[in-house]
């Protein structure tokens, strides 16, 4: 740390408890009063420097007391800075450094202590000290800047703040590898002018490494909210990187915010708090001015912060009850980014009294409302294109609205076992994700599957109204299979599962049979190649063979399927016949005996033609 020494004489000051005496010789004739210090000095050493005590010794002079008392009770920085100016004064040696000389300069300025009392008075030796020495290095600007926030209003008057927080800025705003050794002093190595590294003043040739844009995040976190706002706002009018702005209030919002640090590891959360807690924490008041605080600084943009971060925010947003307009806000924040966040992140606990389920399911409702507007506005969200050649164009499992429909799905998953989550909440949630946006409904199928095991009280219509969320097409065959099977659900969705499973086999079997055509009509082909080689005759039977099995296993799944079809229809007839008519059949949506009639006709066909297929395959191989 810089320092400049002033004044010849050696100390001639001796404390005694709560006094200060000048060891002169001569008898003190003026008692100075500051705080509850007393100060034991002499008229002239004083009234020659400084105007202010020329007018008060003046003025008690005239009440004709032999020893004047004086009283200084708004002296800047208090008995400690006002000892120092006594020492100048008397020409004692004091030492300025970046700790001291904004309360001398100040004290100097309140006092009156000009070129007018004396060459080189205190005012022009702080100041030349201040602007020659302390502002050219960063960690002399930052001491003395911590120093202004005591005496606030006599530092800012001196436009002494605004200095140390332009000087800042400017270095901080900078490339610190363009202009090294300066800015180097913050704690790394001493270097020349060229960039290479110095040892006892000898250049070494070795290059420092560089330095990243956050080298200051630490040090500026220090400050107190009101300079460090004051910081930030001259960065962003230098016209600094938003994300450099965004990553300073990131780092300073987990330094001061405990609740943000609650997935830390233990050390790592020891370490970035040991500033906050060793001293005074702050209180839950100055956590939720901070917090909006942070919220107002923060730039408006996708991507500058993690979204986990966002998250984090809002939760202590929550906890400390944040104004309406920053959790709104924060809402937003992550809505922009939502298809960056985990399902970890969407688990917010419920911390209002009036709302009893166990997550916060409106919040995520909102969030996910902002993300649809913004996704439709930036025009992200589409159904998959397809040109002529029927090559899908991008794929809908990498889009951001696909990603975060999956994740809406495992959220609606875990928050389904809550049993004071109502229905319509728990609708208007998954109803909220356009339908393009999953390729698969397994994920909805199973969050609606949860959801009426943890809610068996339902009545069958709030089920069937429940289970039209999801679409039985968009069923892969592993959740057709298990929900044909779930007692769970109602009778009409379960017919129509095997409904489309059926269909699903179908085109397989087809699909299979196109293959083992596509198969024998171009063995001719290759039969000339084919007959040189006994191995690759051998592998293309292994292959018939291993499909030849697939298929009759999948002929044995769509018998089963028809005989299961077949007596659901049987025994939806009988229903409708005890009831006096079939209007009960007519409510599930489709011609359910006339398909299941077309689709065993089919199966049956299908089976005697792929037969034939098979014997000819056979004869043409022997």
């Amino acid at each position: 740390m810089a320092c400049v020494k002033l004044g010849s004489k050696t100390d001639a000051f001796q404390r005694q408890g709560q006094a200060w005496f000048c060891t002169t010789g001569l008898p003190s004739d003026i008692v100075v009063e500051v705080g509850e210090m007393s100060f034991h000095l002499h008229k002239f050493p004083l009234l020659s420097r400084s105007g202010v005590m020329e007018r008060l010794i003046a003025e008690a002079s005239d009440e004709g007391e032999e020893k004047c008392a004086i009283n200084l009770p708004d002296i800047p920085g208090g008995a400690k800075t006002f000892e120092l100016v006594a020492k100048f004064c008397y020409g004692v040696k004091i030492e300025l450094t970046a700790s001291n000389v904004v309360y001398l300069r100040c004290a100097a300025e309140h006092l009156e202590m000009t070129e007018e009392y004396g060459e080189g008075n205190l005012i022009t030796q702080t100041e030349t000290f201040f602007n020659q020495v302390v502002l050219r290095n960063w960690k002399d600007s930052l001491r003395a800047l911590q120093t202004c926030e005591d005496i606030l209003n006599y530092a800012e008057e001196l436009n002494i703040t605004k200095r140390c927080i332009e000087s800042l800025a400017m270095k901080a705003s900078t490339d610190p590898n363009l202009f090294g050794w300066p800015v180097m002093d913050h704690g790394g190595p001493m270097q020349s002018p060229g960039g290479s590294v110095l040892w006892n003043g000898i250049s070494t040739g070795a290059r420092p490494k560089n330095v990243n844009s956050d080298w200051w995040f630490d040090d500026v976190s220090a400050l107190s909210l009101p300079l460090y706002k004051m910081l930030i706002s001259v960065m962003e009018s230098r016209g600094i990187r938003q994300d450099i702005v965004a990553g300073s209030l990131t780092y300073y919002a987990k330094k001061y915010l405990p609740g943000l640090n609650r997935r830390k590891s233990t050390s790592e959360s020891s370490t970035r708090l040991t500033t906050a807690v060793l001293g005074s924490p702050p209180s839950e008041e100055d956590q939720k001015l901070l917090l909006e605080d942070i919220d107002r600084f923060l730039p408006f943009q996708k991507g500058l912060v993690p979204t986990n971060f966002l998250f984090g925010l809002l939760r202590t947003a929550m906890i400390l009850k944040a104004s309406n307009s920053c959790m709104s806000n924060l809402e937003k924040r992550i809505g922009m980014q939502l298809d960056q966040a985990t399902l970890e992140d969407l688990l917010m606990p419920n911390f209002s009294y009036s709302m009893k389920t166990l997550y916060n399911v409106d919040c995520v409702q909102r969030i996910l409302e902002h993300f649809l507007a913004m996704d439709q506005i930036t025009g992200g969200a589409s159904p998959c294109l397809v040109d002529d050649s029927h090559q899908i164009i991008g794929s809908p499992s990498l889009t951001p609205v696909t990603m975060v429909a999956k994740l809406i799905d495992g959220y609606l998953a875990e928050v389904a076992p809550d049993v004071n989550l109502k229905l319509p909440k728990f609708q208007a949630l998954a109803a909220a994700v356009p339908e393009y946006a999953r390729p698969l409904d397994d994920g909805l199928y199973r969050a609606i599957d949860i959801y009426l095991k943890s809610h068996p009280w339902l009545a069958e219509s709030d089920r069937e109204q429940l289970c039209r969320l999801m679409d039985c097409q968009k069923l892969s065959l592993e959740a057709c299979t298990h929900a044909a099977q779930n007692e769970r659900l109602p009778l009409r969705i379960i017919v129509q599962v095997l409904f489309f499973e059926q269909l699903q086999l179908r085109t397989s079997i087809a699909g299979c049979f196109l293959v083992s055509d596509n198969l024998d009509g171009s063995r001719p082909l290759r039969s000339g190649i084919a007959a040189s080689s006994e191995g690759g005759w051998a592998t293309a039977v292994r292959e018939n063979q291993v499909l030849k099995v697939g298929m009759d296993n999948m002929r044995m799944r769509v018998s089963e399927l028809e005989k299961e079809c077949s007596d659901m229809r049987q025994e939806i007839e009988k229903l409708g016949q005890t009831k006096g008519s079939n209007t009960w059949a007519k409510k599930f949506g489709f011609k359910l005996k006339s398909q299941m009639c077309s689709a065993q006709e089919g199966s049956v066909s299908n089976q005697n033609s792929n037969s034939g297929k098979i014997e000819k395959a056979k004869q043409k191989r022997n």
